[in-house]
């Protein structure tokens, strides 16, 4: 008997929902983000990405067209699915996602699907971007989705880029707050060993790291965290929600700084609220920023 081997997968970018790309651009470089131009999918959503000099990436996520977006739900496009749904239950800002980097979106999907993990069929698209210096390059993308019932609020999906975008992006990766890289994104779950198996799978890593209050699985470009009420609370301040609200929820991305002092006089002379905790600086949500924003070295 033959025994796949695994190639554990790096993220390669963070869905953020927005009610407004323009509210997300102001917010995003108010933290000393460079943002990229607006670009507009094929299915109705738009985005103004946020590249990291480590080779991931945030997408602010917003609707340019809501009737296109709809169409593409009824279709099967299950990105778009996914979107209306949580902004029904969660609102307009948050984050919903994690895009895992992979160079065969084809045979996640089949992986998937063997674990019983499929979140819909694989989606092809095309989408065209402006670069800093004004000219346009178009990139091909292949999206194979993970997900699990329980868990309506949050899903993964692997991210083909089939067509790369311009690999050259310094412009856009260098960022006045001093953010170099994605160091950790952080979930929810009462029980968060209950979605053990989807975050594996997502990351195409067996090895698990079991906290007090929760559990981690690294990757070869950040760590995923999943912490309970108590966790949440007792790292960075989140006070848990009551009642029985139960499955995966985005809560913070925790950012990679070359200089921390640097990065507080930046917030600081920007006027955005913050407080510090265990030498990192937490920034809470607000329109724009749907989630917690952890700024450490």
């Amino acid at each position: 008997m033959t025994v796949s081997s695994r190639t554990p997968r790096p993220i390669d970018h963070l869905v953020l929902p927005v009610s407004e790309l323009a509210i997300a651009r102001e917010r995003l470089t108010q933290l000393g983000f460079t943002v990229a131009k607006d670009a507009r999918h094929p299915f109705g959503t738009e985005n103004c990405c946020v590249f990291l000099a480590d080779g991931s990436y945030l997408e602010p996520l917003g609707i340019a067209n809501r009737e296109e977006c709809e169409a593409a739900a009824r279709e099967g496009n299950a990105f778009v699915a996914r979107d209306q749904a949580f902004r029904f239950r969660r609102g307009l800002d948050g984050f919903s996602g994690i895009a895992m980097a992979t160079g065969d979106a084809f045979e996640d999907d089949r992986r998937y699907a063997a674990a019983g993990l499929s979140g819909g069929e694989v989606l092809e698209f095309s989408r065209d971007m402006q670069l800093p210096d004004g000219t346009k390059a178009t990139g091909s993308f292949r999206l194979a989705f993970a997900a699990d019932l329980r868990s309506p609020d949050f899903f993964f999906f692997a991210s083909e880029r089939v067509v790369a975008l311009p690999s050259d992006r310094k412009a856009l990766e260098a960022h006045d707050n001093g953010v170099v890289a994605l160091a950790e994104v952080v979930l929810s779950e009462q029980n968060p060993t209950d979605f053990q198996y989807l975050v594996q799978e997502a990351a195409d890593e067996r090895e698990v790291e079991a906290l007090s209050f929760g559990m981690t699985v690294e990757t070869p470009r950040g760590r995923i965290t999943v912490l309970n009420d108590a966790g949440l609370e007792g790292f960075y301040g989140i006070a848990p929600v009551t009642g029985t609200d139960r499955g995966l929820k985005g809560q913070a991305v925790v950012f990679k700084v070359s200089s921390l002092s640097d990065c507080r006089r930046l917030l600081t002379e920007r006027g955005v609220a913050f407080r510090e905790r265990d030498n990192r600086l937490l920034v809470p949500p607000v329109p724009g920023q749907g989630v917690l924003f952890v700024f450490g070295e």
